[in-house]
């Protein structure tokens, strides 16, 4: 993972006025949501690729559950829609032919 925007266009994506609004969830939740013990410093989308940028929509999380979290819904959005091609059909064993 890369952890940048680098072949994402989630940052096109954001609304004007994203830097207030992340600041404004980071200070409603100091701390991470899901962890309750490291301070948030990322504003998360609860709903993966929603695009709903609503106070109810986002909470702040710190960078360990942040990770486990985008790992999460991107390992649940590859096995929900897997590419094409990805494992090689099986080969007989060459001493069998």
């Amino acid at each position: 993972m890369s952890g940048g925007w680098e072949g994402s266009d989630r940052k096109a994506r954001l609304p004007s006025g994203w830097e207030k609004i992340r600041a404004r969830i980071l200070a409603r939740d100091p701390i991470c949501v899901l962890c309750g013990v490291r301070p948030s410093r990322f504003c998360d989308h609860i709903v993966a690729k929603a695009d709903r940028h609503g106070d109810d929509d986002l909470q702040g999380l710190c960078g360990p559950c942040h990770d486990q979290k985008s790992a999460r819904e991107g390992n649940e959005a590859q096995r929900a829609n897997p590419r094409p091609g990805r494992l090689r059909p099986p080969e007989d064993h060459p001493g069998l032919r």
